[in-house]
């Protein structure tokens, strides 16, 4: 396995509307990317979700994407995601990234406005391989998204 560095720099990311704390920084293995996962926080310092972003480029950041979140129930249609996501991006493009994926099932139109308000352009909605870490028998066609950073 290649050596892989984090940057201390990105232990906190924050803007107008959120802060990122970092949870893990882990290194994964021949399947998951090293990767940085966080809290997400709102402005009145409530717990609103999680984003991971994972650095490198194999068959499952294809599939699986670059970057992962969860808006809780009650914090959802806030913009966070969004918000978060565009934080983290900012760390590909500092681990010298030049695209990265982003992924969800098909039904989930959310994600897929998140991804277009973030100028990822949809390259394909394809059946996940079976050689995919996160596949499983009956699992819905995934959208997958570029964009360039």
């Amino acid at each position: 396995m290649q050596k892989f560095t984090f940057f201390k720099k990105f232990n906190i990311l924050a803007n107008d509307k959120i802060t990122l704390r970092i949870l893990e920084k882990n290194m994964g293995d021949n399947a998951i990317l090293p990767f940085y996962y966080y809290s997400i926080f709102d402005k009145r310092d409530n717990h609103a979700g999680y984003i991971s972003v994972r650095i490198g480029n194999n068959i499952h950041s294809y599939y699986n994407g670059h970057v992962g979140f969860e808006v809780f129930d009650g914090y959802q249609g806030n913009g966070y995601a969004y918000e978060a996501a565009t934080l983290v991006i900012e760390i590909a493009k500092a681990h010298g990234m030049a695209k990265i994926y982003l992924t969800c099932t098909q039904s989930n139109i959310a994600s897929c406005k998140i991804f277009e308000k973030l100028s990822a352009k949809k390259i394909e909605i394809v059946k996940i391989p079976k050689e995919c870490f996160f596949y499983r028998e009956g699992i819905e066609m995934y959208c997958i998204y570029e964009l360039e950073l």
